[in-house]
């Protein structure tokens, strides 16, 4: 929801607004002004040249992100992760610049190293203390909007109901015009009918009313542009609300292109430098596990030789990005290496596995060699389990939907995985779920999302008893 919907104009939200753009950038300078009181450093040239640094990356990169709405909303985590990302965006261009300049070794190391700690601290708990001045400031009656709603369906009562869930938002919910009775309304909450569509106009004249929300199906067109046309003769707002959830929705946003609105129905959550950024997260971790699971992955290898004949690299074709095949690597863990039209799944006591691979199966160990899939750009360490090309071609013949789970990089674990969607898939259901799963994380993939999938998938791998 944008701010010009929720906000009344406001001189106290203005300074609010206001104090949260500049307070990153003022956190920023004091910190590093303290560390060096703190250290006895002197305030001298090269001390200014620093602040002026800090002071213009911070005025570019420490901006709040997104409508004030959204960060009221957003949870403290989801607020915590923003402001440490950008942080260590800032500290990567300070230090380049430093390299660059050579201008580094000036600066004392203390100064430098607790600025850097402390900063990020003290932003969370300045945004944190300022979002809670602006959701009191938003709380003043004055502040308050009376809504209404054209048409009662799904998406106009879910989104009356998010409204009265978050009163930082400041949004009174009247009641619904319609012109069907109560009793036919489909909506699975009592909902307050102040009239039929005719009267709307007319009730808005007499209440003042500050927005009105239009949620009549697209169908009903020539009845909207009715509507809207007796309602010029009031200084309501007005936002048509269309009826998205008749579609299934993966990443829904509202663009436009060249001036045109447009909504993205299905596309891809990794447009942009959200793509970038969950790159960088894949190589960061891939690169600092690596030398720790180097040695481990070495005498795996030398296990899997000697436990049966055949390669100790097993490779096999599944569909990555866009549903381009790839070639996928494990280590072997069976006497055979399918990877042709016909591909039996792994079932419990399966006699092809053998004894060590029975063992990496279980701890999930043989999917280590796919971290060089992660670090060549054709896997991400979270994302949709990629299937052998033999059940993909199957499976997208059964379940609606299935290859859209290849719009995003496949993972090494998933959503899914963490749901306890492992093993064979004996049954459609089986797969269907694991499939729901891949959608669910497509619509709501974020950064603290994967790494809270890490961090699941660390413990389920002692008590996992699907494998095999």
């Amino acid at each position: 929801m944008s701010d010009a919907v929720v906000f009344k104009k406001s001189l106290s939200i203005a300074l609010v607004s206001v104090l949260h753009a500049l307070l990153p950038t003022f956190c920023a300078i004091i910190t590093l002004y303290i560390a060096e009181r703190v250290y006895h450093v002197a305030i001298d040239n090269d001390f200014l040249l620093l602040v002026m640094a800090v002071a213009a990356l911070s005025l570019g990169l420490l901006q709040p992100r997104g409508e004030i709405t959204s960060r009221l909303t957003s949870g403290r985590g989801a607020v915590s992760l923003d402001v440490v990302l950008r942080w260590l965006v800032l500290l990567s261009l300070l230090f380049a610049i430093g390299y660059v300049t050579k201008s580094s070794a000036v600066y004392s190391r203390r100064v430098i190293l607790t600025w850097a700690l402390v900063t990020p601290c003290l932003l969370i708990v300045a945004s944190m203390l300022v979002y809670e001045l602006l959701r009191r400031v938003l709380s003043d009656p004055s502040n308050r909007r009376q809504v209404i709603f054209a048409g009662c369906n799904d998406v106009s009562v879910a989104l009356a109901k998010r409204l009265r869930d978050h009163p930082e938002l400041c949004m009174s919910v009247a009641g619904f015009f319609d012109d069907r009775s109560s009793d036919r309304l489909e909506a699975e909450v009592s909902v307050t009918v102040l009239g039929k569509l005719a009267e709307l106009a007319q009730y808005v004249k007499q209440r003042q009313i500050d927005v009105i929300f239009i949620a009549l199906p697209i169908r009903h067109v020539h009845r909207v542009l009715n509507l809207i046309d007796e309602l010029r003769d009031t200084t309501a707002s007005i936002y048509y609300v269309p009826d998205i959830y008749v579609f299934d929705l993966i990443q829904a946003k509202t663009r436009d292109i060249l001036g045109i609105p447009v909504v993205s129905m299905c596309e891809t959550p990794f447009a942009g430098y959200l793509g970038v950024s969950k790159r960088i997260m894949d190589l960061v971790l891939c690169l600092a596990a690596l030398p720790l699971l180097v040695p481990v992955m070495l005498g795996i290898s030398v296990l899997v030789a000697l436990s049966s004949p055949g390669p100790v690299i097993f490779r096999q074709r599944r569909y990555g990005l866009d549903g381009n095949q790839i070639i996928v690597y494990k280590f072997r863990t069976m006497t055979v290496t399918q990877d042709g039209a016909e591909v039996r799944q792994a079932q419990k006591d399966d006699k092809r596995v053998t004894p060590i691979g029975r063992l990496l199966r279980r701890y999930s160990l043989d999917e280590l060699p796919q971290l060089i899939n992660v670090l060549q750009g054709r896997m991400s360490l979270v994302g949709p389990r990629p299937h052998a090309v033999a059940h993909n071609e199957e499976y997208r013949k059964l379940i609606k939907g299935y290859m859209v789970r290849h719009k995003v990089r496949p993972g090494i674990t998933g959503l899914a995985q963490i749901n306890g969607c492992r093993g064979e898939t004996a049954q459609l259901e089986e797969m269907q779920q694991r499939v729901n799963h891949d959608l669910e994380y497509l619509r709501r993939w974020s950064l603290l999302l994967d790494l809270k999938i890490l961090v699941k998938t660390t413990f389920q791998l002692l008590r996992n008893e699907k494998a095999y």
